[in-house]
């Protein structure tokens, strides 16, 4: 107690600041920096949930680089994310934008664009998995036929499956992007609008000079969020193809249910946790460049 009864104020804030982040950051080390670890050395072994370890050293990561279902996979959860991310800026920030100019039914339009998000991904992934069903089941090709159209393969074409599911996950986060856009906008000084309006400055100048230089924050946030959601897109794909996970020939597998499969179908821990180890990466590399990227001037 003397040690403390010497030290200034300032240090003694410092102590007990720490003190105050000592049970937090105890919690996040055990349930993030402990299983990660873990992870990265099952890695390097070969384990059945049941037998013991054993030493494998790169056979993990070796049997990874040979697998072209992992290369198939890869390319998957990339076209995800190159396919997701932008079109779900484009559409929340449309809609984010035309919402905030509107005045009639505003809080009531925006609670239905955010009840998706709220909504359970399974319950919704089961009701889009109905939407495309054959007819007479499907509301899709049902609304097909009545137009003569031919019947539409969603969930069993090659080409056709990795949209299918692509479309409801989009879907279903682009109430929490509205949200946060609306945030920004309104963030926004009207004093900016004012001095263009009084310029006589056309509403493209506006929107292009004005709103998106000043939301760049709000897209950087929006983007990391959106792509790793993407990288690590998961509930969809499982409940919208449970007879044939991953669809036809593996066309809407991610890396998330390839790691699930090889872990809780195969028991393969160590190859599971290697394709782990790649996910983090993956989901490192990307979020660091997208800082890079949106955050320079």
């Amino acid at each position: 107690m003397s040690f403390y009864r010497n030290l200034s104020i300032k240090q003694k804030q410092i102590v007990w600041a720490w003190m105050f982040l000592a049970i937090p950051v105890l919690f996040y080390g055990v349930i993030r920096f402990y299983p990660t670890g873990n992870a990265i050395l099952i890695s390097f072994q070969n384990w059945n949930l049941l037998g013991a370890r054993t030493w494998a050293g790169l056979e993990n990561y070796e049997k990874l680089i040979a697998d072209p279902v992992f290369w198939k996979v890869f390319k998957n959860t990339f076209i995800y994310l190159l396919l997701g991310t932008p079109v779900s800026l484009v559409i929340s920030f449309i809609i984010a934008y035309h919402l905030d100019k509107l005045r009639f039914m505003h809080g009531f339009l925006r609670m239905l664009y955010f009840l998706p998000f709220m909504t359970s991904a399974v319950a919704m992934a089961w009701v889009w998995r109905w939407f495309y069903q054959d007819v007479p089941i499907g509301l899709f090709n049902n609304f097909l036929a009545g137009f003569g159209i031919p019947q539409f393969e969603f969930l069993n074409s090659t080409t056709n499956a990795l949209p299918s599911v692509l479309a409801p996950a989009v879907w279903a986060g682009l109430g929490f992007q509205i949200i946060i856009f609306m945030a920004g906008i309104r963030a926004i000084p009207t004093t900016y609008y004012e001095a263009a309006r009084i310029d006589g400055v056309g509403w493209w100048t506006i929107l292009t000079q004005i709103t998106i230089p000043l939301l760049r924050p709000t897209i950087v946030f929006i983007v990391v969020f959106s792509s790793i959601g993407f990288l690590r897109i998961f509930d969809h794909v499982f409940n919208m193809t449970t007879n044939n996970p991953g669809g036809p020939l593996n066309a809407t597998k991610p890396l998330v249910l390839m790691i699930y499969d090889t872990a809780f179908n195969s028991f393969d821990m160590g190859y599971a946790s290697a394709q782990t180890v790649v996910l983090f990466m993956i989901l490192l590399i990307v979020s660091l460049i997208q800082l890079r990227l949106l955050r320079s001037k």
